[in-house]
């Protein structure tokens, strides 16, 4: 026996709820968070908040984030958690590096905890924090902030700009 389907009119012109693979252009809505709750980053709080833009499966965001988004629809929301395989990695001790105080910019009082900005060669920036300060010389973090840790994102997809 054979069954025949019949479309209607109405099923014909109903948008198929599409899912952003990769190459889309998304937008997508998060809050990040860390095991105790404390926000790290939103797209949504502050002066500055907007939907994060990205090409998917670019490499333009941590691996996790981008792999978490795929599949997903508009307006569909989740909660993913990524370890830090998955996000910043583990902490590498060898990123952290002695620098003499001389080196470092003047008028500021150095302390454990301060964030600096660095500049490489060619003008890119690169946050820092001083591990540890010495009377000749300061301990330099250069891993990310958020290295070595397990990060928590509730996220939503807010549209897809379909692969060109």
């Amino acid at each position: 026996m054979q069954v025949k389907k019949t479309v209607t009119k109405k099923e014909e012109s109903a948008p198929k709820a599409r899912t952003a693979v990769k190459g889309d252009k998304i937008k997508v809505d998060y809050t990040g968070t860390l095991d105790d709750g404390q926000m790290f980053d939103s797209s949504t709080h502050g002066d500055h908040s907007h939907p994060l833009e990205f090409i998917l499966g670019s490499g333009e965001v941590i691996k996790g984030f981008d792999e978490a988004i795929i599949g997903m629809k508009i307006g569909e929301e989740k909660n993913v958690t990524l370890p830090k395989e998955q996000a910043y990695g583990d902490h590498n001790p060898t990123l952290l590096k002695k620098v003499p105080k001389s080196n470092l910019p003047p008028g500021k009082e150095l302390q454990a905890g301060l964030m600096l900005v660095l500049k490489t060669p060619d003008g890119h920036q690169i946050p820092a924090k001083i591990a540890e300060v010495n009377a000749s010389e300061a301990v330099i973090d250069l891993n990310h902030p958020l290295a070595g840790k397990t990060l928590h994102f509730k996220l939503k997809l807010i549209d897809i700009e379909e692969a060109k």
